[in-house]
């Protein structure tokens, strides 16, 4: 009966909390939120842009170009708290053309072109959730790991954003749908 209880307690203690949304994109104010940061900052010539569409989708579309030595578009949320936990996982409805992203979380330092990431890699045409654990995001400055930066602490995140930088210039198309955290419950 207590080896019962036991692993009954162990399958309930391991269960997830609800997720959280982080956005709304079902309302068009959520736009406000979000702003575009392409290479052109670095002298680049890509083009990427968003618009949240009235089927409640975040769009990020646009074409890149390693012209001028850019390569990279994003998109990424304006500073606010995020209320992330170090337990979360980030879960993430998309649709992508088939090519490889990053998720990125932003802190609030003055370091230059500095964020936590993680790689993904989109299907053409087919929606996908995309689990990212804070635990498994890396600290990058110019695309570049970052040694001994330590992990993500979850308290400093201000952003979070999508970025194309996969040196294939051409026309690109994300659709995001929902972008939610799950914690683990204690």
């Amino acid at each position: 009966m207590t080896h019962c209880l036991m692993a009954l307690c162990g399958t309930l203690c391991m269960q997830a909390e609800p997720a959280r949304p982080l956005f709304d994109f079902t309302q068009p104010a959520t736009a406000n939120r979000w702003q575009a940061v392409n290479d052109g900052v670095m002298g680049g010539v890509s083009r990427g842009s968003f618009q949240v569409t009235p089927a409640g989708l975040l769009e990020f579309t646009g074409t890149l170009s390693l012209e001028n030595n850019g390569g990279f578009a994003s998109i990424r949320s304006k500073p606010a708290n995020m209320g992330l936990k170090s337990t979360d996982t980030l879960l993430i409805k998309l649709k992508g053309d088939g090519r490889d992203y990053s998720l990125n979380l932003y802190i609030n330092r003055p370091l230059m072109a500095f964020s936590y990431r993680a790689s993904f890699t989109t299907k053409k045409g087919e929606w996908l959730e995309i689990r990212a654990p804070l635990a498994n995001f890396v600290a990058t400055s110019f695309g570049r790991e970052v040694a001994n930066a330590g992990p993500v602490n979850p308290a400093e995140i201000i952003g979070i954003g999508f970025m194309l930088s996969d040196k294939k210039p051409g026309p690109f198309r994300l659709e995001i749908e929902s972008i939610q955290a799950v914690s683990k419950a204690p």
